[in-house]
């Protein structure tokens, strides 16, 4: 089976003989009482890896933003949310709201409406929180950070962005010998942005391949959070091993972090370059989700269904989007040059079998 649904995309994992053995997975106290082991090194780490001042580790982003957004309640502040935002920090949105602070949505992209929305807001006075992905994946149409952090410092408020997809992927520095970048440290290093106008929450479980979540902001923002927090009170922290795990992956990413990044960019291209060749084409740039244009005559649903049957495995998105579905492939640098040339051969031979068979026609047209 060749398999492009997995997200652990630099191909990182943590064998239990990885790491030092532990005497137990968790201290039975919650964060609040006492951080478990390394967790506050750990964290540090991450937030110098990320370009920020301080960061403190959580179960989870679904823990990160539902907490998030209740201690940020307590202030006079209004949310303002990109309308395709992941579900997860739209949870913790959704908290947000029934505490009582007012939501508003804006289209993807659009910071004119942006600017409007918060200038026509009753009590506009109140501060301001944007809140988007960093990144879209299998998407060509990515948000303008740079402008939503400016429109945030502007009006006194800030960017809060669920970081997840670009950490470990994205880097500082972008060029010819590190196209997606140096280190890394995700989308502030890549768009060269900081500030204390600035909250990032992400999973450590794609590239890193950790299920561990990390908040990283300022010191002040951090401090805040750590001393109201619910979740740190009321849920587990972060266990051993997934601390343990943690280390891991920033020594690995350390030593080899920068030539994984290669060579998982070097496969994107591959494969973008061989399909192009077959007349198909997807979306999602230099990223390693990859989202094909919808094929003139060939019924997604049954691609997906086809590939399987090939034993090429890929992600079928039936998101309730008007479009309708929507096929994925997803990379990673454990993959070799030879998966993706069986991959390819595999959809361009089913794209011609279906379309030869007459397949249901889908209301799209082919991309030129």
């Amino acid at each position: 089976m060749f398999d492009f649904t997995s997200a652990l995309y630099l191909g990182l994992k943590h064998p239990s003989g990885s790491a030092p053995p532990w005497n137990a997975l968790t201290l039975g106290r919650p964060a609040a009482l006492q951080e478990p082991p390394d967790a506050v090194e750990i964290a540090a780490e991450l937030a110098a890896l990320q370009g920020c001042e301080a960061a403190t580790l959580l179960p989870s982003t679904l823990h990160l933003f539902w907490d998030l957004f209740g201690v940020l309640a307590r202030d006079n502040v209004t949310i303002y949310v990109e309308a395709p935002t992941y579900a997860i920090a739209r949870w913790g949105v959704e908290h947000g709201a029934s505490l009582g602070i007012g939501v508003f949505t804006f289209p993807c992209g659009d910071v004119a409406v942006l600017e409007r929305l918060i200038g026509g807001t009753p009590g506009y006075l109140r501060r301001p929180l944007i809140v988007c992905d960093a990144v879209r994946p299998g998407s060509d149409r990515q948000p303008p950070l740079a402008q939503y952090a400016a429109v945030a410092a502007r009006h006194g408020g800030c960017l809060v962005l669920d970081d997840t997809q670009a950490l470990g992927i994205f880097g500082r520095g972008v060029g010819p010998a590190a196209p997606l970048g140096s280190g890394g440290g995700g989308s502030l290093r890549r768009h060269a942005l900081s500030g204390a106008h600035i909250i990032v929450g992400a999973s450590l479980a794609k590239a890193f391949g950790v299920p561990v979540a990390v908040l990283s902001g300022s010191r002040a923002v951090v401090r805040r959070f750590e001393k109201d927090s619910q979740t740190r009170v009321h849920a587990s922290p972060p266990s051993q091993a997934v601390i343990h795990a943690a280390r891991h992956a920033l020594a690995l990413n350390r030593r080899f972090g920068d030539g994984l990044r290669l060579r998982l960019w070097r496969r994107v291209q591959q494969f973008r370059q061989q399909i192009a060749q077959h007349r198909l084409h997807t979306m999602g740039g230099d990223f390693p989700v990859q989202s094909l244009v919808p094929v003139k005559g060939v019924d997604t649903e049954e691609l997906h269904a086809c590939l399987l049957e090939r034993r090429v495995r890929t992600v079928l998105h039936l998101d309730g989007r008007a479009a309708g579905a929507r096929l994925s492939f997803i990379f990673t640098a454990a993959q070799s040059a030879g998966c993706i040339d069986r991959a390819v051969t595999a959809l361009a031979q089913t794209v011609r079998a279906l379309r030869c068979r007459g397949a249901p026609t889908t209301p799209y047209l082919e991309a030129t």
